[in-house]
C-alpha cells in the first residue's frame, strides 16, 4: 500500500485497491493519519465556509437517481425560472454576513445556453464585487463556455463526478462519465479551479467509494475542492428507500479523501442536518475543512447558521483565513 509520504511527493496515483486497503485501517489509526496529514498542509482547527443557492429549480431533463430536481420523478420540489439578480444579490449578502467566505450559485440545467450563461455571468460578477469567492454549477459545459466563465471572474466550477464509473451506470443514464471527464477538463483548461467531488450512501460498496476517491485523485491536478456528499433520501426519487450508511463509513470516507489528497479542501456537504453532532466532530478530526452553512442546499435541508456556530464554538472551530483557502494547493 502506498504510504502517505509517498503520495505526498507526488508519485504515482492511489489504485482502487490501494484505497481499498486504507478503508481497513483500524479507525484511530486511520484518523491519526488523516489528521497529521491534513496539519501538513492546511490550518489546524480552520474551516471554510461557502453558501450554495439553487438560482434556477427543477424541470432538470436528467434522471439522476438521487435528485429531487429531475423532471422524471414526483417530488414536493416546486420548479423555478432562474432568479432575478437582486434576489440573488440580497442572498450573496445575507450570506456574507453570516459569516461565508464563498457563494456558490446552481441551477437545474443539463447545459446552460449562451443566453442563459449570460444571465449567470451577470450573477458571478455581481456576488465577486461583494468581495466572495464565487462558484457556480451549471451542468455540462460546451467548448468556450468555461472561458467565459473565468473571464467573469469566476472561481470555481463544480460539476461532480457523483461515484465511481463502475456504479455510475446503477444511478445516471442520461449522461455518461466521460461526459463528466469532458467539462472537468474544458474548466481546467480554461484557468478555473475545480469543485469535483461524490455521493455515498446510493447502495454502493466500499470498493465503490474506493473508485470514487481514485477516479478523482487521478484527475490532474486533483480538484482544490472535494465535496463529499452523504445522500439525502428525498420520497419520489429512486433511492428514497437507500439503506442508511454508517456514521463511521461515511468518517472513514472523508479520512481516507483527505490522505489520498491531502491538499485539496474537503468539504463535508449534503447529509449534515441529520448528522450528529459527534459525527460531524469525527470529520473534522478526519480531515474536513469546509462546509455549506445556511438552511438550505440547493433543495434539501442544513443545519442553521446558529447550530452551526454553537458546534463550532463547541470543538473550538474558526473560519479559515483566506489566504490559507488561496495556497493549499500551492504548498
Amino acid at each position: 500500500m502506498h504510504t502517505s509520504l509517498r503520495h505526498e511527493t507526488l508519485e504515482p496515483s492511489w489504485s482502487v485497491q490501494d484505497i481499498v486497503d486504507l478503508f481497513a485501517l483500524p479507525f484511530n489509526d486511520l484518523l491519526l493519519q488523516a489528521q497529521a496529514i491534513h496539519r501538513r498542509h492546511h490550518p489546524a482547527n480552520a474551516v471554510q465556509q461557502s453558501s450554495l443557492l439553487s438560482i434556477k429549480t427543477g424541470a432538470c431533463p436528467e434522471d439522476c437517481a438521487y435528485c429531487p430536481q429531475s423532471s422524471r420523478y414526483t417530488t414536493d420540489v416546486e420548479q423555478a425560472p432562474l432568479m432575478p439578480l437582486s434576489q440573488v444579490l440580497a442572498a450573496a449578502r445575507q450570506a456574507q454576513e453570516a459569516g461565508a467566505q464563498r457563494f456558490c450559485m446552481g441551477a437545474a440545467w443539463r447545459s446552460p445556453t449562451e443566453r442563459q450563461l449570460d444571465d449567470v455571468i451577470e450573477h458571478v460578477q455581481a456576488v465577486k464585487a461583494l468581495g466572495m469567492e464565487t462558484c457556480v454549477t451549471l451542468g455540462m459545459l460546451k467548448p468556450g463556455q468555461a472561458e467565459r466563465l473565468k473571464a467573469a471572474g469566476l472561481d470555481y466550477y463544480n460539476h461532480n463526478l457523483d461515484t465511481s464509473r463502475e456504479y455510475y451506470g446503477e444511478i445516471i443514464h442520461t449522461r455518461t462519465y466521460d461526459d463528466r471527464l469532458e467539462t472537468l477538463q474544458r474548466v481546467r483548461d480554461a484557468g478555473l479551479k475545480v469543485c469535483c467531488g461524490g455521493i455515498v450512501g446510493l447502495g454502493e460498496s466500499r470498493e465503490v467509494r474506493a473508485g470514487l476517491i481514485s477516479a478523482l485523485a487521478s484527475l490532474n491536478p486533483y480538484p482544490e475542492s472535494v465535496p463529499i456528499n452523504q445522500l439525502v433520501k428525498v420520497p419520489g426519487t429512486p433511492l428514497a428507500d437507500a439503506p442508511d450508511l454508517d456514521p463511521i463509513e461515511f468518517v472513514r470516507t472523508i479520512a481516507v479523501t483527505r490522505i489520498v489528497m491531502p491538499k485539496t479542501v474537503v468539504r463535508l456537504s449534503a447529509g449534515r442536518e441529520s448528522m450528529h453532532d459527534s459525527t460531524q466532530a469525527l470529520c473534522f478530526m478526519a480531515g474536513a475543512n469546509s462546509i455549506f452553512h445556511g438552511e438550505r442546499l440547493l433543495t434539501t435541508p442544513n443545519p442553521q447558521a446558529d447550530a452551526d456556530a454553537r458546534l463550532f464554538e463547541r470543538l473550538g472551530l474558526v473560519p479559515m483565513p483566506e489566504t490559507a483557502q488561496s495556497t493549499s494547493m500551492l504548498s
